[in-house]
């Protein structure tokens, strides 16, 4: 029995693991996985399939298929037997069985699938022999380990003890028993922990640090020599993350947080009374073309800083549009919205709760809802075209935007199949970024008006199926809304003049896929 390959690979036809016992080059495994899918049949009771040089043995698990590749001459039984072997071992490193969870443990599935076959051969092996061999205990780690924290003990130690040291000699000099003690008025325990460079000024100093009263110079060389070994581990810690971040890493770092380094906010509303107007879209569009789902969903909020303002009632102005359907606050009177399109709380002597500056939320009054299966709504679609040619695939991505609004901040994020460098982009509109962890092209663009209401991108990657770059996903804002709500004016309860007030508008994507 001889196994080419042990794979784990979507019903879509997306590779997620590969492992191969035998010498193969990728182009061949690629071409004999991607092959697979196309060679399944419906409605049959057999889970292996035989072409003219290989045989697929097979074994759907959830959503995915554990795919064996071996010759047309090995033992089938042998062959089941082991799919059998590693369909109970794929469960025990995987908490459920989908593409996210195989890719985080891809590389103990591959450790796990060499225990249990070796040069195309399956080894006589037990799942829990298979997790006891890959989680097997390195005695010179564990002594290692021991070394280091015993090295990290001792500095603690070494640490407390001058300090402790420095500590007593302040108070003898406080008590003027001794003169010669000068150089330590200038210093204290607390600079000592955090810098023990700065004592090497005793040691070469002509004070009391060449005398043997406290035996601060051979001490300090010890811990010298003994915090080596720390510095080089942190020197290189330092090294591999600057590695990684020039391979395009995310790299989260534990640092102090510093003035100037916190993200900056939104400004905080410094009128008296702020109303924000929001819509979120929720859109799938068909890759074929078409609308599956348009969905908006807008708020009316409120904020209102001092009390003193808090007795007032909303005048607005709605854009006419009949298909949105509009549902005010339970407290809010709905006869008086419904006749002359003012927000008002039921009872006029009750005045509107206030916020803090911080607070972005504010008080919902009024929220909406359209739906739609108009194409012509959409305010940008997206067009994809993948084609296969030789060894290479050609995708154009194409938006088209209406007149409708000016789209801000637009992301086109485009997944790829697993690639080992960056696309070859040869064309675009715009700017480009590859996520080489999550295989993602992202595609932006700052500002869509009047300038470029259409625009283009064009890239090459390896052969792949036209399905693994779908669904495209997509992020912009705009200053104007479905709706087409606005503020009229603020309206005081009270015998004074109308506060002074703000209001923000912006729509903003929520779900907004090419599926």
């Amino acid at each position: 029995m001889v196994v080419l390959a042990a794979s784990v690979v979507s019903k879509s036809g997306k590779v997620l693991l590969s492992r191969q016992f035998v010498d193969m080059s990728r182009i061949r495994i690629e071409g004999l996985l991607a092959a697979f899918p196309k060679l399944i049949g419906t409605g049959k009771q057999h889970t292996y399939i035989e072409t003219e040089n290989v045989r697929y043995v097979y074994q759907p698990i959830e959503a995915l298929y554990l795919l064996l590749v071996t010759n047309k001459q090995s033992n089938i039984l042998e062959d089941l037997e082991t799919l059998r072997l590693l369909s109970k071992t794929v469960p025990e490193y995987c908490l459920s069985l989908d593409e996210e969870s195989i890719g985080h443990a891809a590389f103990e599935l591959i450790f796990a699938f060499d225990e249990v076959i070796s040069l195309g051969h399956k080894e006589n092996v037990t799942v829990a022999q298979v997790k006891q061999y890959c989680e097997m205990e390195s005695q010179e780690e564990k002594l290692h380990k021991m070394v280091m924290q015993s090295k990290i003990n001792e500095t603690k130690d070494v640490m407390k003890r001058k300090a402790s040291e420095i500590d007593k000699s302040k108070i003898e000099k406080s008590r003027g028993d001794r003169g010669g003690f000068k150089a330590l008025q200038s210093m204290g325990s607390g600079r000592l922990e955090s810098s023990f460079s700065d004592m090497s000024i005793f040691s070469n100093g002509s004070g009391f640090g060449n005398g043997s009263g406290f035996g601060l110079s051979t001490d300090i060389d010890s811990f010298s020599n003994k915090s080596k070994g720390l510095y080089c581990i942190f020197i290189f810690t330092n090294q591999f993350l600057e590695s990684l971040k020039a391979e395009g890493e995310v790299i989260l770092e534990d640092v102090q947080p510093k003035a100037g380094n916190t993200k900056v906010a939104a400004p905080p509303p410094t009128d008296p009374i702020t109303l924000t107007i929001e819509e979120k879209l929720n859109v799938a569009l068909k890759r074929d073309g078409g609308l599956s789902n348009f969905d908006v969903q807008g708020t009316l909020s409120l904020q209102i800083l001092n009390q003193d303002n808090a007795s007032v009632q909303v005048q607005i102005e709605t854009g006419g549009n009949p298909g949105i359907l509009f549902k005010t606050h339970p407290n809010i009177n709905k006869e008086l919205f419904a006749n002359e399109n003012i927000l008002g709380l039921k009872d006029p002597k009750r005045p509107f709760p206030t916020g803090q500056a911080g607070d972005a939320a504010g008080v919902g009054l009024l929220k909406w809802r359209m739906q739609s299966v108009d194409e012509s709504m959409v305010p940008l679609t997206i067009n994809c075209w993948p084609s296969v040619s030789g060894n290479e695939t050609y995708v154009s991505i194409e938006y088209e935007a209406p007149s409708m609004f000016d789209l801000r901040n637009v992301v086109i994020s485009v997944p790829l199949p697993p690639l080992r460098e960056a696309p070859n982009v040869r064309q675009i509109d715009g700017e480009w970024r590859y996520n080489s962890r999550n295989s993602i092209l992202e595609w932006s663009i700052l500002l869509i008006d009047n300038s470029n209401r259409s625009g283009s991108m064009e890239f090459v990657v390896p052969p792949a199926d036209s399905s693994a770059f779908f669904p495209i996903s997509v992020q912009f804002s705009a200053t104007s809304t479905f709706s087409d709500l606005k503020v009229v004016n603020i309206l005081p309860l009270g015998s004074g003049s109308p506060p002074k007030f703000s209001q923000r508008t912006q729509l903003i994507t929520e779900n907004y896929q090419v599926v």
